[in-house]
């Protein structure tokens, strides 16, 4: 099961509970108040349970989709073997270095100089691997490692003025000795 069929199972498990959190309030609703007190404990007593239920279904789905990604801490060396820094700025991308190695951890350092950018890299085959943000004043760092030996094109996907569209540039990931 891939990452995107446990996010979609979680929202349509939430949307349900949501949907049936509805229909009890409007059946709820049409019933006389006789046992008002009671019913108002019950449901208050129910909305509790459905909340955190809710609580922690969502706790449980973040974890299990985002737990297996390497997000290396913002502050500190993420200690791979390979880094390049990415700097964005109107309307091109300055990779340094342009060569990497594949199959071992790279180390992306993504800043702008002016304008919000989006940073997105695309294999060979026109898929897009990966994608951060590239700020003014912030570096986002992450951490990607590269099965296949090719040509990967970086491109902005964040509209940033009349240059956008042109803002692009490639780099190579070589094949590791042996391989």
């Amino acid at each position: 099961m891939t990452n995107q069929d446990v996010v979609l199972t979680i929202w349509l498990v939430g949307a349900a509970l949501i949907a049936l959190g509805f229909l009890f309030v409007v059946v709820q609703a049409r019933r006389p108040a006789a046992n008002a007190a009671a019913q108002n404990h019950v449901s208050h007593v129910l909305r509790k349970w459905v909340f955190f239920a809710l609580l922690a279904g969502f706790a449980i789905g973040s974890w299990a989709t985002l737990h297996q990604f390497p997000i290396p801490s913002q502050h500190g060396p993420s200690g791979a073997p390979q880094t390049v820094e990415a700097v964005g700025r109107m309307w091109s991308w300055q990779l340094t270095p342009d060569k990497v190695t594949a199959a071992r951890e790279v180390e992306f350092r993504v800043s702008s100089d002016d304008v919000n950018h989006g940073f997105a890299i695309y294999a060979p085959n026109g898929r897009i691997v990966t994608q951060t943000q590239a700020m003014p004043g912030y570096t986002n760092r992450f951490v990607h490692t590269f099965d296949e030996p090719g040509t990967y094109t970086v491109q902005c996907l964040e509209y940033c003025g009349v240059g956008h569209a042109p803002m692009t540039t490639t780099f190579e990931v070589v094949a590791a000795r042996g391989q």
